[in-house]
């Protein structure tokens, strides 16, 4: 699949990429001029590309699983790299890829190496790979607000540079159906999985600053997960009316609306510029069918670190 823009590059100071991972609609992605990049996955055996529901809806995907397909994933490869992002250098607008997080993907570290290859053959082409180290659709919001800082005149270097430092103030809150997936995927014991199904026992997780997931908090049923979701909301969130919300679901549509209810009653959310989606198949691999996520700016993350890693911060500032 190759990279999806629209309009004239050549009129772009900076082209912005970002790839399947952070669940920006390829019609939403068109209209900002931001080109996508596909993640592979395997669905029983056979291989596609995650276009982002263009060949496949969410309802099928995620009805596959329930009925016990089995669903995988692959970073994207060196090589695939190479072609786009020597299409990239030959057209010649200066690029930021904001890429998926390191800490769940070796992607970012075959588009360094990528990026290094074409910068040698391409030396005078300004390529920049920014690990967003962001799960899902908290990708789509940096990359919302990557577009409205180009369009304010940032350079590709600032650009970079702003995506690094603001990634940190971007949060997201999730709750699964069932940690089945996740047991599939080696991401936790099953043991653990089959103990949550028998106690109807749902997980809210996160993620830390490097991007893996965290768990933070469990609840006995779903309600009680949703109302979460909201509580986190409430702790973290710094209104600003200019800066949407995301809602996304895999395939649990009826919750997502109860959550997006729910934002619009808190206090000067009323009208909140709130967008809803669903969940990728890069993703929806490994959540499983009944995750939803609540994305939003919010406080730095940066700022809560321990007083160990605060400590490490200032002696690392006084020998600089």
């Amino acid at each position: 699949m190759t990279g999806m823009s629209t309009g004239s590059n050549h009129a772009q100071r900076v082209r912005i990429v970002v790839d399947t991972c952070a669940d920006l609609t390829p019609e939403i992605a068109a209209s900002l001029d931001v080109d996508i990049l596909g993640f592979p996955y395997i669905l029983d055996g056979v291989e596609y590309t995650d276009d982002i529901w263009s060949s496949m809806t969410p309802a099928d995907f995620y009805n596959k699983l329930r009925d016990g397909a089995q669903a995988s994933t692959s970073a994207v490869s060196l090589g695939r790299y190479l072609e786009f992002f020597t299409e990239c250098a030959k057209e010649g607008t200066p690029t930021v890829y904001l890429c998926f997080t390191s800490a769940l993907s070796s992607s970012y570290n075959s588009a360094l190496s990528a990026a290094e290859e074409v910068r040698a053959q391409y030396p005078d082409f300004e390529l920049y790979v920014v690990d967003n180290a962001l799960p899902c659709a908290c990708g789509e919001l940096l990359a919302l607000e990557a577009v409205r800082q180009r369009a304010a005149g940032l350079t590709a270097r600032e650009l970079a540079a702003w995506a690094d430092e603001a990634k940190t103030c971007v949060h997201g809150y999730f709750t699964l159906e069932n940690l089945d997936a996740l047991a599939a995927g080696g991401r936790i014991p099953p043991a653990a999985a089959q103990l949550s199904s028998k106690l109807d026992i749902k997980p809210e997780l996160s993620f830390d600053l490097a991007g893996s997931l965290t768990l933070i908090g469990v609840n006995r049923g779903r309600k009680k997960a949703l109302k979460s979701l909201i509580k986190s909301f409430e702790e973290n969130y710094i209104l600003d009316p200019a800066m949407p919300i995301t809602i996304v679901s895999a395939d649990a549509e009826k919750d997502a609306d109860w959550v997006e209810a729910a934002v619009r009653r808190e206090e000067g959310c009323a009208n909140a510029t709130i967008i809803r989606g669903s969940v990728g198949p890069t993703v929806g691999a490994h959540v499983g069918p009944g995750m939803v996520a609540l994305i939003f700016w919010g406080r730095n993350r940066a700022e809560k670190v321990s007083l160990s890693d605060r400590i490490a911060k200032k002696v690392r500032g006084a020998s600089a």
